[in-house]
């Protein structure tokens, strides 16, 4: 791979980010508790690491801020429309692999 200067490297990031948050919009059928289940993290998870990331260089985002940024709406907008309530097998896949670790879903 070519060597990167670090801007052209956060550039490149930061597009990746926005193709992820932009794919995730789009993908409303897909439930937060699938994304835990198979891949570990989901858009809550997302949105607490941009505001971690915020945080780590002096400025304030609050977590409603920071889901906006995410979800395109705000949390409880997001989840009137397209959360759904989980099954039985997703909540006990998730109290399996992931209870003791994401406390915020």
């Amino acid at each position: 791979m070519t060597e990167l200067d670090q801007e052209t490297r956060t550039e490149l990031e930061a597009a990746a980010f926005r193709r992820l948050v932009q794919h995730l919009r789009d993908r409303t059928d897909v439930q937060n508790i699938d994304l835990m289940n198979l891949a570990g993290f989901c858009r809550n998870c997302l949105s607490n690491w941009y505001r971690e990331a915020a945080e780590e260089r002096g400025l304030s985002v609050d977590k409603e801020d920071s889901r906006l940024v995410v979800y395109g709406m705000p949390y409880d907008e997001w989840k009137s429309k397209y959360q759904t309530e989980a099954t039985s097998e997703q909540k006990a896949a998730f109290a399996v692999s992931h209870a003791a670790t994401h406390k915020d879903h």
